[in-house]
């Protein structure tokens, strides 16, 4: 039977969300720039692999070698076997390459895929911005295959996102709108000041929205303050 959470390979992060990635859910991590988006991914990323299961990473800003590298060490070349990475190079691709993922989800020999990651789920959306409503139709039917596939392989789907001034509300906010963030069960804002970091809880089905932890950016990882 298969455990109910996934670990981030984060023990702060796992206790931040009540046990780790809650199948059958998206959970989504947004910030700026260089606030520890991706480490997370290749943290959770390289956790799974390390329990024997495969992953499927969809990455859109170009995938890191050397980060991966340094934070499964000396077991990366043989993770890397079991890594299915998609990296598209236009929304158009991005969601035909979510499609293409469930062949690999759906695979009954080898270790089955146990995660789904989008790194990040906004950058080409980015591009289209100027289509206005139809890019944001675009982006929320991308998330609902997500949202299906994770339901329909009981797997969590974890994904990260961008950030801009609302300035309506006047407050920082996850690029994608309301269709980003009911779709997303779990919400987790990075933070940024000086090297320190901040992973604070957005929103969650079970625990209090505010609670947080500190941390630092290291090579192999994170180490909390």
């Amino acid at each position: 039977m298969k455990p109910e959470r996934v670990s981030t390979g984060s023990q702060a992060l796992d206790d931040l969300l009540g046990g780790g990635l809650e199948r059958r859910t998206i959970t989504q991590i947004y910030g700026e720039p260089a606030s520890g988006k991706s480490t997370f991914c290749l943290m959770a990323v390289v956790a799974s692999l390390r329990s024997g299961n495969s992953v499927v990473y969809i990455d859109t800003e170009g995938f890191s070698v050397e980060r991966f590298t340094q934070i499964a060490g000396e077991n990366a070349g043989a993770f890397a076997d079991r890594l299915y990475l998609f990296e598209p190079i236009d929304f158009a691709q991005q969601g035909a390459m979510i499609a293409d993922a469930e062949g690999l989800l759906r695979k009954r020999d080898g270790a089955p895929v146990d995660l789904l990651v989008m790194d990040s789920a906004t950058a080409l959306y980015r591009t289209e911005l100027d289509l206005g409503r139809e890019a944001v139709r675009k982006l929320s039917h991308h998330m609902i295959k997500l949202l299906g596939l994770a339901k329909k392989y009981d797997i969590p789907v974890l994904i990260t996102n961008q950030i801009y001034m609302d300035v309506e509300r006047d407050r920082v906010a996850g690029l994608g709108g309301t269709a980003l963030e009911h779709i997303s069960k779990a919400i987790i804002r990075l933070e940024k000041k000086d090297s320190v970091r901040r992973a604070m809880l957005r929103k969650h089905r079970s625990r209090p929205e505010g609670l947080s932890f500190d941390f630092v950016i290291i090579e192999d990882g994170i180490r909390t303050v």
